[in-house]
């Protein structure tokens, strides 16, 4: 079940891309230590847009639906990351709500991804062709292995992987 849940945390990071911080999952968060993580979880999610912005070349006539990408990507990251915290919080938890959370958590990045489609598709269509092969690229996962870019375009640090989901996989 950790290991399923690590999986989702990565894929979840671009939701803004977004995502888990280092602690276990069944590790509590101390009132000193929850607005570092924030404030680490939210730095991540605007690296990830900030590098995405870069690779996938972003036109001018493009920032009105980047924005809206963007916004989509801070809002899942924002819910992940309370998600992840609320997780990380609960402790002596029975087997059923440990799964009830797992649930819960996968239902917000089914959500989150849906609106993070729905947010690209705009964006996609204004693309030149050499932008279409960029995001192509920079989404695809050869073999259909994982979720999402993980580790591409940036050196990553296991905490970094895990907080770098992509567009495809983000919430």
């Amino acid at each position: 079940m950790k290991k399923a849940l690590v999986m989702l945390a990565t894929a979840v990071a671009m939701s803004g891309a977004f995502a888990q911080t280092s602690a276990p999952a069944s590790a509590p968060v101390s009132a000193a230590s929850a607005p570092a993580a924030k404030a680490g979880h939210e730095r991540n999610v605007e690296d990830r847009i900030a590098y995405l912005h870069t690779q996938l070349k972003i036109t001018s006539a493009q920032e009105t639906q980047w924005n809206a990408f963007a916004e989509v990507m801070r809002s899942n990251g924002e819910t992940m990351g309370q998600l992840f915290q609320q997780r990380r919080a609960a402790t002596n938890v029975s087997a059923l709500d440990d799964m009830k959370q797992y649930a819960t958590i996968a239902q917000a990045h089914a959500d989150g991804m849906k609106k993070l489609v729905d947010a690209f598709d705009p964006l996609y269509n204004s693309f030149s062709p050499e932008q279409k092969k960029l995001a192509d690229a920079t989404f695809h996962q050869p073999g259909g292995e994982g979720h999402g870019h993980h580790g591409k375009g940036k050196g990553k640090s296991k905490d970094a992987a895990a907080a770098a989901a992509p567009a495809s996989d983000a919430q």
